[in-house]
């Protein structure tokens, strides 16, 4: 499933990145699946022209995120693990509550996902639907016979503070990406993520004049362009003209529209 490329009007409005915009494909219902991506250095058209495309919102939105709670919250059999860090955080924390595998905050709507227990669940690489786990602060991965983790495999993991996995790999992000790392038999825990943008020196991000470094997971960031800059490496300032571009878009396609239609019809004519 590829998201919709039309304008919405009523759609809150997204920064813009640094890189060329692109929409990803995803699974229905994915808020992630049009999540804006940094690609190669294209130019394409920023501002409310790519305003919360294909995110839903409202009743949808509220439906949407609960059906994709209980995928992630699923995905393993039984509840969470009593010997779970995630059993811990949850007990320790008031206010919050289990659900298949996922401590959540309770009278939050949508509940927020707190911390994922994904422990003991023969993992041997990452399932899809952990990008809807962004909001956790815990998550267990011990247990599972994983193979090495991709760098981007918690992209968007902002608020992730304790993250256990297999003695075998590393943290993401490398070392670097957490004020601790500890081991504990044969698991390794990742404790408290740094914020990268924080770095200086050699281990700065740089980012264009006119943009914002921004966390976006373990050792990832984002350029984000500071208002009213836009489009790629922030270098146009202003509003996107969003009736001039969906006007022309428009026009195009109806003078095409009719010009083929036109030429099926004298087609059709001469037979």
């Amino acid at each position: 499933m590829l998201c919709p490329t039309a304008c919405p009007t009523d759609a809150p409005p997204l920064p813009h990145r640094c890189s060329a915009i692109f929409l990803a494909p995803g699974p229905p219902c994915s808020p992630r699946a049009s999540r804006a991506l940094p690609a190669a250095p294209l130019h394409s058209p920023p501002g409310a022209g790519l305003r919360a495309v294909g995110l839903p919102w409202g009743r949808d939105s509220r439906r949407c995120e609960q059906l994709q709670a209980q995928q992630v919250c699923g995905h393993c059999p039984g509840p969470v693990r009593n010997d779970s860090m995630v059993a811990q955080f949850c007990a320790s924390r008031s206010g919050t509550e289990s659900e298949g595998r996922c401590c959540r905050e309770r009278g939050a709507r949508p509940e927020r996902l707190l911390g994922l227990d994904l422990s003991n669940c023969s993992l041997q690489s990452l399932p899809l639907d952990l990008a809807e786990a962004t909001t956790a602060i815990v998550l267990d991965l011990t247990e599972n016979p994983l193979g090495p983790l991709p760098d981007d495999s918690f992209e968007g993991f902002t608020h992730l503070q304790s993250l256990a996995v297999p003695l075998a790999l590393e943290c993401p992000g490398g070392s670097g990406a957490w004020e601790q790392v500890t081991t504990r038999g044969s698991s390794r825990l990742c404790q408290d993520q740094r914020n990268p943008c924080n770095n200086s020196g050699d281990l700065a991000w740089p980012c264009p004049e006119n943009a914002a470094c921004s966390p976006d997971g373990p050792g990832l960031i984002q350029c984000l362009c500071k208002s009213p800059f836009h489009s790629y490496k922030c270098l146009r300032e202003g509003n996107f003209p969003v009736l001039l571009f969906c006007g022309i878009l428009g026009g195009a396609t109806l003078s095409l529209s009719l010009l083929l239609w036109g030429t099926q019809r004298r087609k059709a004519k001469t037979f």
